[in-house]
């Protein structure tokens, strides 16, 4: 049997009184692109970071990677790629000094980054704009860049918070594009977004609610099961159920 990806068994983080993640329970196969859906504050960007061992749980279990979170985060922080929600390149630097610096923090070699970095503009088709500041790009292709340099390194999984805030609808489906791209080469996605059409994009979902998780299956599935003909019709639904 395939090692999955990702296991979580009752995650919990508590913040004084405060439960943000409430008791989270799934796992993530190899390859999977797992969207994890919610309205903000829902908890999806605290479990994220707990994933990403950005953040010490206060309680439950996961491995990412086969690593254990409390104990292994340098392991996991050296198979993952990450982008945050709030745009993470740097704005005063290049496109190829951006894809420079990060190739560095992530180890490789200078001729791999010469590699990756024609590879990249070419991909993109930014090969006019390698030498522009970031700050200068439309909004959709810092974030296409942003994506692409989370992968640069060939990481198995790909932690991706909110991606697509903020762009318009033809970015983003080109931006899954780029999610598929990887998914096909065995990279394992776990997406983050409150925009529920792009539930659809996903192999299964997960829902959460108030720091809990209230569904989870492949969007089909959950159509089904709710009565619904769209992914936002089932979110209502949960929403509304909520004590």
């Amino acid at each position: 049997m395939t090692q999955a990806a990702i296991t979580t068994t009752a995650l919990t983080k508590r913040f004084g009184n405060f439960i943000a993640t409430n008791a989270i329970s799934f796992d993530v196969a190899q390859g999977e692109i797992f969207g994890f859906l919610g309205a903000n504050g829902a908890g999806k960007t605290t479990a994220m970071r707990m994933l990403c061992g950005l953040l010490r749980p206060s309680s439950g279990e996961a491995r990412v990677a086969g690593f254990d979170i409390y104990t292994q985060t340098e392991q996991i922080k050296q198979r993952i790629g990450y982008m945050s929600q709030k745009f993470s390149l740097y704005e005063d630097l290049t496109v190829k000094e951006n894809i420079r610096f990060y190739g560095g923090i992530y180890g490789l070699s200078n001729s791999q980054i010469r590699e990756k970095t024609a590879d990249l503009l070419q991909r993109l088709s930014l090969e006019q704009e390698g030498n522009m500041l970031v700050r200068a790009l439309p909004l959709g292709w810092k974030q296409k860049l942003a994506f692409s340099i989370a992968v640069i390194h060939d990481p198995s999984i790909v932690f991706l918070d909110e991606p697509t805030g903020g762009v318009d609808p033809i970015t983003r489906r080109q931006f899954w594009d780029l999610i598929y791209e990887s998914a096909a080469k065995g990279v394992t996605i776990f997406v983050t977004t409150h925009y529920m059409d792009e539930a659809e994009y996903c192999n299964r979902i997960s829902i959460m609610v108030d720091g809990k998780i209230k569904a989870l299956d492949t969007p089909a599935a959950l159509k089904k099961q709710f009565g619904a003909d769209t992914m936002n019709e089932v979110f209502l639904q949960l929403a509304r159920a909520k004590s």
